[in-house]
């Protein structure tokens, strides 16, 4: 179950880092509060799998989900620069990602 809830955590890292950015300097309220929210159980998802999985691969995996998604919507959602070497720098943090999970 700590494999799960280390993707979990890291899914509501993503909707987090985007509410974030549509706080706009937390001036408006429905983001902030939904920042608030994902982030909380972005922290609660994350604590219950480390549990099970040791501090060294659960926050690599945390911040590399919370890393790849940010970048891949903000280019598909906020339509930042796309390129061939982001993506390719994206699928090397989920190469590792994988390895991570492969090695433990």
């Amino acid at each position: 179950m700590g494999w799960l809830f280390i993707i979990i955590a890291g899914l509501f890292e993503v909707g987090g880092i985007i509410s974030l950015k549509l706080t706009e300097g937390f001036t408006k309220l429905k983001p902030t509060i939904f920042l608030i929210i994902c982030m909380g159980l972005s922290f609660f998802f994350l604590s219950i799998s480390l549990k099970e999985i040791p501090i060294s691969i659960g926050y690599g995996l945390w911040t590399g989900i919370g890393a790849s998604g940010s970048v891949l919507l903000g280019m598909f959602i906020f339509n930042e620069p796309k390129s061939i070497k982001k993506l390719a720098l994206v699928g090397g943090i989920v190469v590792c990602i994988v390895g991570l999970k492969l090695v433990s």
